[in-house]
């Protein structure tokens, strides 16, 4: 199944390391964990802008730091180095407090493991009203009516009155999603929001997530390793060995004949040292290991074998 994702005027969408600011902000981004005495560094510079209102799914194996990552934007978390700044907070130096405000008000978290999200023993109405009592900004009597549009903006209003035991999958992931934004954050985080779905349930999710994108404007970062979500975003990061390594950015346009296609064009992210990753299948195809040749040409970097030496024909 495929999505058709629309680009305000039809523009190509921009790289993001060629747009400066964001919504959210990393720059050599790392994260190091220490067990008895062996370090595993799961984040190794890794850098990474999302623009106010963007929808972007993260996909990486397991064990790339896409994990790691959203926990660190969450809050959960600190890196060890670099900086991270999500909404103009920055997480590498906020206190108890502070992070208990950006952990309530700035952004919405969505767990895998739908049991994680909702308590067992509320409504699905009383789970979408609880945050809105904690944070008690609202006055109470509009706290009804935004639970109210919350539930149907996600289709899930027929469940108001359910506990998460009766309702499927699906419904409590809707509901989840409602949790994570009643307080009408600026962020919103999914952390493999579809893994415990089937095929059509996880659709059914992943567009409840760009509906809600869409009619809130709320800056949404998909973390997953199930590339087919990528169909439901226009710009899909991939994190291999705790670095972003590629983007893949998606587009409609018409062609000569009038005609609608599809485009998805693959960068490759170069961080300010100059390093990029090839992706993994270039690395495949040409055998390339261990070292490669490499040619500046006016226009184009090339990039052989070490054992084959480039003709003229071949630049």
């Amino acid at each position: 199944m495929s999505t058709t994702i629309e680009l305000t005027d039809g523009a190509a969408a921009t790289p993001s390391r060629l747009v400066g600011g964001g919504e959210i902000r990393c720059v050599d981004l790392v994260r190091i964990f220490a067990t008895d005495g062996v370090e595993v560094q799961a984040l190794q510079g890794l850098t990474l802008t999302v623009e106010p209102g963007e929808i972007v799914a993260v996909v990486g194996a397991s064990g790339s730091g896409k994990s790691t990552l959203l926990t660190i934007l969450s809050g959960l978390d600190t890196p060890t180095g670099g900086s991270a700044v999500v909404a103009g907070t920055d997480l590498l130096t906020m206190g108890h407090a502070e992070r208990v405000r950006y952990q309530r008000a700035t952004v919405g978290f969505v767990w895998q493991q739908t049991s994680r999200n909702l308590l067992p023993y509320l409504t699905a109405a009383e789970n979408v009203r609880l945050p809105l009592e904690l944070a008690g900004t609202l006055p109470r009597r509009e706290r009804a009516r935004r639970v109210t549009d919350l539930l149907d903006l996600l289709e899930v209003g027929h469940a108001a009155d359910r506990r998460p035991g009766e309702m499927s999958g699906g419904e409590q992931q809707r509901t989840a999603i409602a949790v994570a934004i009643a307080n009408d954050p600026r962020v919103l985080l999914a952390d493999e929001p579809t893994g415990e779905l089937d095929e059509a349930t996880s659709v059914e999710v992943l567009e409840a997530l760009r509906g809600v994108n869409r009619e809130t404007g709320v800056t949404t970062l998909v973390v997953t390793h199930d590339p087919t979500v990528s169909e439901h975003v226009a710009r899909t990061i991939q994190i291999r060995d705790g670095r972003t390594s590629t983007e893949t950015l998606r587009r409609t346009e018409l062609d000569e004949d009038g005609a609608e296609r599809h485009v998805a064009e693959e960068f490759a992210v170069v961080d300010r040292v100059g390093r990029l990753q090839l992706p993994q299948d270039f690395v495949q195809a040409l055998d390339l290991r261990d070292r490669v040749r490499l040619a500046l040409e006016p226009d184009h970097v090339g990039v052989w074998p070490a054992a084959q030496r480039p003709t003229e024909e071949d630049r």
